[in-house]
């Protein structure tokens, strides 16, 4: 039985990591729906049960020039 060339052996070893990347990819799309729905979940939710007024929204920038109550 004839060994593997290296050029094979170097094909099969990109190809089983190209089939790795693909899965990978995959399962990343299906965790993002998931937290897609979860945020959605949560922006119902806040609102329905009154602690937000509107649904969640990001501010843009926080503002740090203004001092925290309790820290003196």
């Amino acid at each position: 039985m004839p060994l593997p060339q290296e050029g094979d052996r170097w094909e099969a070893e990109l190809r089983a990591l190209r089939e790795d990347l693909k899965e990978l990819r995959e399962e990343q799309r299906e965790m993002a729906n998931s937290i897609n729905q979860l945020v959605t979940t949560f922006r119902t939710l806040a609102t329905h049960l009154g602690i937000a007024s509107e649904p969640y929204t990001r501010r843009e920038k926080a503002d740090t020039t203004r001092d925290l109550p309790g820290f003196g």
